[in-house]
């Protein structure tokens, strides 16, 4: 199982500095990737000039958009996002695809809500013809640059509902089911197993590509940083929500997160991500040492 690690990207006092240092030292450390989420309607910085950053800083890990909420762009201009990305990292590019959850993100750039799992598809579609070098419409000129990976960076879907695992077999490289509680991936375990079948009954050859990941905090005071930031990025589902997932989170020490990962090993993820409370560098280089001595 690869680990990968999440930039803080949530965090209010992310600076310059913040980036400098969490590149260097994820490229540095036992990580097998890089990647960063996405948010409208926050005060996070934009998931993709943080990533090309990212892969401007770095040399060895794979660069992830984890995810892209595609159905709230154009299909042509995130494809040049994509490849462009590509170029930069010299091709260690793995792009997450899905359709969020939260429709304020939607409304702030005027994208519909409605409809998106339908376009999602359709755009991954029109991202892979534009990669391939095929002009976005009759006598247009080709969207470049061309990706370095032939065909263009693999697709993984962010789906974690039976309904969209089914779509994504369709068209994905990969699944990513995030975890909400990391001691309990009863609901990873099962949607590992649905995206097998689902890949199976699509005619695919082989399996998808098992993603998850959870938070984690090993900075000082970890477990109250960690509760408060599930909170924090649970909240606009409800107070009763928020507060209920947080209870619940263990893994701000080494021997629970060293379970963890235990755990979503024997259940046969390929590659996990994990997602920092904190902006702490103490975050990236604990997690070296835990990973190393594991």
């Amino acid at each position: 199982m690869q680990i990968g690690m999440c930039m803080p990207y949530m965090e209010r006092d992310y600076d310059r500095q913040t980036t400098l240092a969490w590149c260097r030292g994820i490229d540095a450390g036992p990580f097998a990737s890089l990647s960063c989420g996405e948010r409208i309607t926050s005060y996070t910085q934009d998931m993709r000039i943080v990533l090309a950053a990212a892969a401007a800083l770095t040399q060895r890990v794979r660069i992830v958009p984890s995810l892209y909420v595609l159905p709230m762009h154009s299909a042509v201009w995130a494809a040049k996002e994509i490849a462009t990305l590509d170029v930069l990292s010299a091709g260690r590019v793995t792009v997450t695809v899905g359709i969020g959850g939260r429709e304020n993100d939607y409304r702030a750039v005027n994208a519909s809500f409605a409809g998106r799992a339908q376009r999602l598809e359709q755009q991954v579609a029109e991202m892979r013809r534009i990669w391939s070098g095929e002009p976005p419409f009759e006598g247009a000129d080709p969207v470049g640059p061309t990706p370095v990976q032939p065909g263009g960076p693999p697709i993984w879907a962010g789906a974690m509902m039976p309904k969209s695992i089914v779509r994504a077999a369709r068209w994905a490289d990969g699944n990513y089911n995030f975890c909400m509680h990391a001691q309990y991936p009863d609901s990873v375990a099962e949607g590992f197993r649905l995206a097998e079948q689902a890949w199976a009954d699509a005619g695919r050859t082989g399996r998808p590509r098992h993603v998850s990941g959870f938070w984690f905090s090993l900075a000082d005071d970890a477990d109250t940083k960690l509760k408060t930031y599930v909170y924090d990025y649970l909240k606009t589902a409800g107070d009763p929500i928020a507060r209920a997932v947080a209870s619940q989170m263990i893994t701000s020490n080494p021997d629970a997160i060293r379970a963890a990962l235990d755990r979503f090993g024997a259940l046969g993820c390929d590659e996990l991500f994990l997602v920092p409370a904190t902006l702490e560098i103490a975050e990236v280089e604990r997690m070296s040492e835990l990973l190393a001595t594991r």
